[in-house]
């Protein structure tokens, strides 16, 4: 990424996103971030109205993960819109903290007020069955690094020790379960990757509270909660974690995981996103 302040790069990016999506400014209230075997879920979102390539934006890299697109996406899901970023760049690309969370500060620089972060997940719990979404009630960030990190922000954005007592949004979180009552929540923690966890590193993440784990998600919601967006996290259970199952981990399993899973998913995020 360029040398340039992340946030003058993120405002350069939201500027030319808006112009591409023929939106002004706050027409958007949410963005959407799609996690790995999540892209069917468009289907039930509602009607795209416009599209942009993210890598043509400042500051954007182009995602080299099997499962993740590289559009921005611009849908009507009826009462309102939302900036849907079909996939993600992750740290295990070689990218850092701040690179893989130049989508967040977009949004918010767009003019988003919530954001609505998707993943793939490795089920620690024994209770967790493969194609269960469940929702992120907090997370333990194991990937040894912050998107805050580095240079500090813009004064005008205030200091950079953010509270994360409420890092998932309580209200979003009983917002979603009046759509989806059989809803579970969980705590999920975020490995570097890109390896699957061993079954002692899982067994570690279980014995210090964890529900899931994955690759994704962790520094996003610093990131967005930084900005004071409202953050809503959902995970997708395509797999039961290392030594939680007798099961070998293999990502086209999860990829298929998440395409049966696909309509109430995205029935779940449209009913969510109306509702805002």
């Amino acid at each position: 990424m360029a040398e340039k302040n992340p946030y003058d790069l993120a405002g350069d990016a939201a500027t030319q996103l808006n112009e591409t999506l023929g939106e002004k400014a706050g027409a958007h209230k949410a963005a959407l971030v799609l996690g790995s075997g999540w892209a069917n879920a468009l289907s039930e979102l509602g009607e795209q109205t416009a599209e942009v390539e993210a890598h043509t934006l400042p500051g954007f890299i182009a995602p080299t993960v099997a499962g993740h697109g590289s559009k921005i996406l611009s849908i009507d899901t009826g009462d309102n819109k939302v900036m849907v970023f079909q996939g993600r760049t992750h740290l295990y690309e070689g990218h850092s903290g701040v690179d893989v969370t130049h989508g967040v500060r977009t949004a918010w620089a767009a003019g988003c007020e919530v954001i609505i972060l998707t993943n793939a997940s490795g089920g620690v719990n024994p209770d967790y069955e493969p194609g269960q979404p469940v929702l992120i009630s907090d997370h333990i960030n194991m990937t040894g690094t912050s998107p805050l990190a580095g240079p500090a922000p813009p004064k005008e954005l205030g200091i950079r020790f953010v509270d994360l007592s409420e890092a998932y949004s309580k209200r979003l979180r009983e917002l979603t379960k009046e759509i989806a009552p059989d809803l579970t929540e969980g705590v999920y923690a975020g490995f570097m990757g890109p390896h699957y966890e061993t079954p002692a590193e899982v067994q570690m993440a279980k014995t210090m509270g964890a529900d899931m784990v994955g690759m994704s998600t962790v520094l996003e919601c610093i990131a967005a909660r930084y900005l004071k967006l409202e953050v809503l996290g959902i995970s997708l259970v395509t797999n039961m974690a290392a030594g939680v199952s007798d099961e070998l981990l293999d990502h086209e399993d999860v990829l298929a995981v998440g395409k049966q899973s696909s309509k109430r998913v995205g029935t779940i995020l449209n009913g969510v996103i109306n509702r805002l």
